[in-house]
């Protein structure tokens, strides 16, 4: 098993550093944060942009995995999305990890973009990844599309930065097994936490089949799974995280993701909890 954290953007980088520099020293594989213009779970809150503050975090740690933890098309075109990537992977030395989902639709009704349908939203992402890959592995990329277009795109330097895909329900898991480099997933809307693993369990077993049917490795294909889409903080406690990542490791995740603790919520919780875990609980349960 390996282990993410994930940091918001709330704070301003004097505040913000020490937790960069602190996932890293406390042993976490991969730090994270999400992507948007405004955040649907702190609207009021003060934000900044996702990619100069993984820019940033990568000039403050040498070893630790960086990423978006998601982008989506929500306010980004691919081809612009792309590049910012390969300057993020070129500062951090070969650690920037491309997380992508649908996401909410709060940062392009912002932007006075068009009132979609959940199945258009789908749409328009898998449209959205589908390039991203074509821009990872190609030159001169031309693509006129329902919702992005290229013409000619240059994408030099090439660089193999992981594509993580998100995904939910049947239709973006199974895009997830066909596109991904891995799978992220926050699972299902549940009220309890049992249903929510039962759901995630039907998810996992939707990937299984869709990865064979694509002629892909199961055994080899990551997995990440946000652990506070559950319906409990996982650093409510020490038990409640060694309970949590040990459900999901038995589901066949490989990877978990957490968030540091904020005073109040979302993810209202304690450091010292985290501290915790970081010292007991992440080396023995690699």
């Amino acid at each position: 098993m390996r282990f993410g954290i994930t940091i918001l953007t709330d704070l301003p980088w004097t505040e913000a550093r020490p937790r960069w520099t602190g996932a890293e020293e406390m042993g976490f594989d991969h730090a994270w944060t999400y992507d948007h213009l405004v955040w649907g779970g702190l609207p009021d809150a003060p934000w900044r942009g996702a990619t100069p503050v993984l820019g940033a975090a990568a000039a403050v740690t040498t070893t630790i995995g960086l990423g978006t933890f998601v982008a989506a098309p929500n306010f980004r075109h691919p081809y612009q999305l792309w590049r910012d990537a390969q300057a993020a992977d070129d500062v951090s030395g070969g650690r920037f990890l491309l997380g992508v989902g649908t996401g909410g639709d709060l940062d392009s009704q912002i932007l006075g973009g068009p009132d979609l349908s959940v199945g258009e939203r789908v749409s328009r992402f898998q449209e959205f990844a589908t390039l991203l890959r074509r821009l990872r592995e190609e030159d001169h990329v031309s693509a006129p599309g329902d919702w992005f277009s290229v013409s000619g795109a240059r994408t030099l330097p090439r660089v193999g930065i992981p594509l993580l895909v998100a995904g939910n329900g049947p239709r973006s898991v199974r895009f997830a097994a066909r596109t991904g480099d891995g799978w992220v997933t926050t699972g299902p809307r549940a009220d309890t936490l049992e249903e929510w693993w039962s759901g995630l369990a039907t998810s996992r077993d939707v990937l299984d089949e869709a990865l064979v049917a694509a002629g892909r490795d199961l055994a080899g294909f990551p997995r990440y799974l946000n652990l506070d889409a559950a319906p409990a903080f996982s650093l409510e406690s020490v038990d409640r995280f060694e309970e949590m990542v040990g459900r999901a490791g038995d589901l066949g995740f490989t990877d978990c993701v957490t968030h540091w603790p904020r005073p109040d919520g979302p993810y209202a919780g304690s450091e010292a909890v985290l501290e915790q875990v970081a010292r007991d609980v992440l080396p023995r349960l690699r």
